[in-house]
């Protein structure tokens, strides 16, 4: 999706069902392996989200942007006002790590409780979008998902460089 290019097809609209969507990561994983498909996914999305930073004009290295502005421009463009890839409520930083609790993510749709499913494309788009208007590497991983008790689905983004 490009914010530049708003429909992309004229009939069927720019978006498809969350059920496709993860054929498409279920079938990287029977393909590939479920460690090398995290790797495309992850991959994939870190381009995506620095693509889109870009495209919603937060990369600027004379602004500083809020955590919360980083939230609500990340929720404009992949929330419901958006894609409807997943929802942030909350984007907060403690010392070198960045908390990011996501929840409705298209990777837990669906999924049995106590599943092994991780957030892999989500945590690859948010971190792409992170390093982009932060100018950091960050390395992502995921602490919680609500497929195994917790309220969101926890990402943490370490500061590299």
């Amino acid at each position: 999706m490009t914010m530049k290019n708003p429909v992309l097809r004229q009939e069927l609209g720019d978006f498809s069902s969350v059920i496709f969507l993860k054929g498409i990561v279920i079938g990287l994983e029977e393909s590939l392996g479920e460690k090398n498909a995290a790797i495309a996914l992850i991959a994939a999305g870190r381009n995506q989200g620095k693509k889109l930073a870009q495209e919603v004009s937060l990369i600027d290295n004379s602004t500083s942007w809020s955590l919360d502005e980083i939230r609500e421009k990340i929720n404009q463009v992949l929330g419901k006002e958006g894609s409807r890839l997943f929802i942030i409520d909350k984007l907060e930083n403690e010392g070198e790590v960045y908390k990011v609790y996501t929840k409705e993510t298209f990777c837990s749709s669906g999924e049995v409780e106590g599943s092994s499913r991780k957030c892999t494309y989500t945590l690859g788009i948010i971190q792409g979008f992170l390093e982009a208007v932060m100018a950091k590497r960050l390395q992502g991983k995921q602490t919680g998902s609500v497929l195994r008790g917790h309220s969101h689905d926890l990402l943490e983004f370490s500061i590299l460089s």
